[in-house]
């Protein structure tokens, strides 16, 4: 990289330490490092490749409203647990309200350190009809914004392959979603991830692969179903479907056989529009406030996550896939080294959730929302921040300007050899 572009990242980073982020931040980026930062999330425009997870940092307006005001290009809101219209629902243990949460250290197997936070909850616990006027109230935020507001759901999934699927569940929470989507973008198909919980992975229900390639192949179909009786419309028109894949109890391979299994079906035009990669880990024998089996993050669910994502680019540069889907990168999204990687691996997006929850004293910014002082330490650290891999990336490259899907077309294996 040329020594003044890094002397002008350096004087950026020094000055947005006191004085709040430029807005549009991508306009900034674009005319001052010819870097788009803008991407698509399932074939959406958003105008930042960064946003929010669900989790805890997503189950208020005045959070949503935080997250339009610093800048991030979308927000998935908390997980809903489905129920038919009689109010009955399977998945009912996962509606669980937080008790405590705690943000801490943690060690990967590789020494390096990072962070991870700990709860006893798991997804909305409150009403149904009050995630309804949550959501509504968050599309008026995010319209406000200029930023893409994304449900999320969990609905039936079979303990074994014996079991029926209740398709009451899809039908109605699906079809209630879509009718306060529409209210605000009637000729517009509404995004939804399908959430994977990483406690799954310490479940019953998803002790046997079998079972899991079942939910996979079938969790889509019924999503899309339950969109075309709500509309009238053919699915694509209606909703696009996003898989949050979970890190099973099981290796690296079956992992990447999750991927796999998820592109087949897209191939054949009923499977998933794009995919979420990875949730959490889960350790069964952790504990916490008492209870036995907790998700965690830090440095092992990145390396995890990554080298799962490394092996399916190498089998798409090689022309092995069946197709290819969007996919937005989650897990200890935390500097701009492990988000440049979740880059180079083909993900358009990223989304943070446990980076926007650290100490204050972690960010070098010292004014704004913890949004906004992530958003400055992961872009425009010259040391490692993401801006840094880009430049290096627009040099090697020889473009103008550099755009995700440019990026994404190629294997950065060697310049990020040189980096480390």
């Amino acid at each position: 990289m040329a020594e003044s572009t890094l002397q002008r990242l350096k004087s950026d980073w020094e000055r947005f330490l006191h004085e709040p982020l430029p807005k549009p931040l991508w306009r900034f980026v674009l005319e001052r490092y010819g870097v788009d930062i803008r991407s698509n999330y399932a074939g959406f425009p958003v105008p930042l490749l960064v946003g929010k997870a669900s989790g805890q940092l997503s189950m208020e307006p005045h959070q949503v409203r935080m997250d339009g005001q610093a800048g991030l290009g979308f927000c998935v809101l908390k997980t809903v647990i489905a129920q038919d219209a009689q109010g009955n629902c399977s998945m009912k243990a996962w509606a669980l309200p937080v008790t405590k949460m705690k943000v801490e250290r943690i060690r990967g197997q590789d020494g390096t350190e990072g962070w991870t936070v700990t709860w006893v909850g798991r997804g909305w616990h409150k009403s149904f009809a009050a995630y309804l006027k949550f959501f509504e109230k968050a599309l008026a935020i995010g319209a406000e914004h200029d930023m893409l507001v994304i449900p999320s759901i969990k609905a039936h999934l079979p303990a074994s392959m014996d079991e029926e699927w209740r398709i009451g569940e899809y039908d109605f929470t699906v079809g209630e979603l879509l009718k306060v989507w529409r209210t605000y973008y009637p000729d517009k198909p509404m995004p939804l991830e399908f959430d994977f919980s990483p406690t799954l992975a310490g479940s019953d229900r998803a002790k046997q692969q079998e079972t899991i390639r079942h939910w996979l192949v079938n969790v889509p179909k019924l999503v899309r179903q339950a969109a075309e009786k709500a509309t009238a419309l053919p699915s694509k028109q209606a909703i696009r479907i996003g898989i949050k894949v979970f890190n099973a109890l099981f290796d690296d391979a079956f992992q990447l056989e999750m991927l796999l299994t998820l592109l087949t079906e897209a191939a054949k035009g009923d499977g998933a529009d794009f995919i979420v990669y990875a949730n959490r880990l889960f350790d069964p024998n952790r504990e916490f406030e008492g209870v036995k089996g907790v998700a965690y993050g830090g440095p092992d669910l990145s390396a995890r996550n990554l080298r799962v994502l490394s092996q399916l680019a190498n089998l798409r540069w090689q022309g092995l896939l069946p197709t290819w889907l969007p996919i937005s990168g989650t897990g200890n999204v935390c500097n701009g080294s492990i988000a440049f990687r979740y880059l180079s691996c083909g993900c358009t997006t990223l989304q943070i959730h446990t980076f926007f929850q650290l100490p204050l004293s972690c960010y070098a910014k010292r004014t704004g929302s913890r949004i906004e002082r992530a958003l400055h330490q992961l872009l425009f650290d010259p040391e490692d921040g993401l801006l840094v891999w880009l430049l290096m990336a627009k040099e090697r490259l020889g473009v103008e300007p550099l755009t995700v899907d440019a990026l994404t077309q190629h294997d950065w294996n060697s310049i990020i050899g040189q980096r480390r």
